[in-house]
């Protein structure tokens, strides 16, 4: 449940939010998620037209959606331009946006078969929205079209469910821990490279810098994955294996102690404050621009957005995991996301089309480099790598969660019942430890309810 102080706070930081979009942003800003996707091509005129093989096509629309940041929005516009040049008979329309509220729309789309053709999609849609196969189409019927060659089995097979593969795999991620350098320099010490030195920096952070300095923002779903992290560590389990949850009570509550610990010890803003902050994500939120926040705990394909918004992107460095959490590497890396076509698509060919450009065709290989994370397309890490296209950060950060994580992530763990921002049980669960609305003990009680409702026990 939401008690009324949350609630009260979460409206403040909403209509701090709407001001400052309505001040701060353009016209082209404001309309890349509208309702109405916006045509990225001159559509006026649908006359036929020759196709690169010079034989004559007839015209044909696809819609594209995906979300991301600013980065990413540029990158997929301009090889989306380059797709329609390249293959002169296909408009493709964009419809694009930041991530918040971005799965309910299109949970919805998806519900009443309104989705456009090719979805940017996270790889636990598979399971949330095309269990049966439904939604999605068998991307095995377009080999002809897709070259699947150049992705590994096992990567394709995380991506078939009901004997359908669902979505080409872009990228695999994790999370990791990023830290601001310079206000780590401001406060006298070194960025943490182990817990007992996170913990520490909270009180060096609160006395030589002031109260509004944290060496770590964390938000309530990456509580959630930090405590995951915490208990993997520790006990040396999976979260869970086999539709069933793996931790007891008492381990969940250690887990809930540990995550209370750090706000605490002023390691971590209250949700409270963080919501208070008024900003829609955390990249854009002015504290973590200007180094009041000082790390996070991000997946590494989110390096850029949050590197590029910072005064100064120079004092940004990926950081380590920490090795005294417990006697075991917790964490685990996924399939970061995919390329998907709706069953509903009047054009499966043409979407297939412009999934292949992007992930193994040069043109769309160079100007989407590393915006996804790094490929998993053989063909396309290879020409990227060749050609240093792909972002230093990202790289180290993706190297570093792949030769660090061994725990499997079950896809259920990304239901929307469970990490749906505000009313996911993971976002009730922290905000309600971090307000007080539940303590340890209680928290644990509903984190383990809702999960168990989720896995259907």
């Amino acid at each position: 449940m939401i008690k009324f102080k949350r609630a009260t706070a979460l409206l403040l930081a909403l209509l701090m939010a709407l001001s400052a979009t309505a001040c701060g942003k353009s016209d082209d800003e404001s309309n890349t998620a509208s309702e109405e996707p916006t045509a990225s091509a001159d559509t006026a005129d649908q006359s036929e037209a020759p196709a690169a093989d010079g034989e004559t096509k007839e015209p044909v629309t696809i819609k594209f959606s995906w979300w991301g940041g600013d980065s990413r929005h540029a990158a997929t516009q301009a090889a989306v331009e380059k797709f329609m040049e390249k293959y002169d008979w296909i408009t493709v329309e964009n419809q694009f946006g930041a991530w918040t509220g971005w799965e309910d729309s299109m949970s919805t789309a998806f519900a009443s078969g309104t989705a456009p053709d090719v979805n940017q999609i996270n790889w636990n849609w598979i399971s949330s929205f095309s269990s049966d196969g439904s939604i999605f189409k068998d991307l095995n019927e377009y080999s002809n079209v897709i070259d699947l060659t150049q992705f590994d089995q096992a990567a394709l097979d995380d991506c078939t469910v009901a004997g359908e593969l669902q979505a080409i795999p872009v990228s695999k991620t994790g999370r990791i821990f990023y830290w601001n350098t310079a206000t780590f320099e401001k406060a006298g010490i070194a960025a943490p490279t182990s817990l007992e030195e996170l913990m520490a920096a909270g009180e060096t952070f609160k006395t030589k810098l002031g109260e509004e300095y944290y060496p770590i923002a964390l938000g309530e779903f990456d509580r959630m994955i930090l405590m995951v992290y915490y208990l993997e560590s520790k006990y040396g389990k999976e979260w869970v294996t086999d539709n069933t949850l793996n931790y007891t009570k008492e381990e969940i509550v250690d887990g809930m102690n540990f995550i209370q610990s750090l706000e605490d010890a002023h390691v971590t803003p209250s949700i409270q404050t963080i919501t208070g902050d008024g900003a829609e994500s955390l990249d854009k939120n002015p504290k973590w621009m200007d180094g009041r926040y000082a790390g996070i705990f991000e997946w590494d394909s989110s390096a850029t957005k949050f590197r590029d918004a910072l005064t100064d992107s120079s004092t940004f460095v990926v950081g380590d995991y920490f090795k005294d959490m417990g006697d075991y590497q917790g964490g685990y890396s996924k399939v970061s996301l995919g390329f998907a076509i709706s069953e509903t698509t009047e054009h499966p060919e043409e979407c297939a089309m412009l999934i292949n450009f992007l992930v193994n065709e040069d043109e769309g290989i160079e100007l989407g480099a590393s915006e996804r994370g790094i490929p998993l397309s053989k063909y396309a890490l290879q020409y990227t790598t060749d050609k240093g296209l792909l972002d230093a950060t990202v790289s180290e950060a993706n190297a570093k969660v792949l030769a660090w994580t061994s725990f499997k992530l079950d896809p259920k763990f990304e239901d929307a019942a469970l990490k749906s921002q505000p009313d996911g049980v993971y976002y009730d669960v922290f905000a309600g430890l971090s307000y007080g609305d539940y303590n340890a003990d209680e928290a644990a009680d509903t984190l383990i309810e809702g999960v168990n409702t989720v896995l259907g026990n």
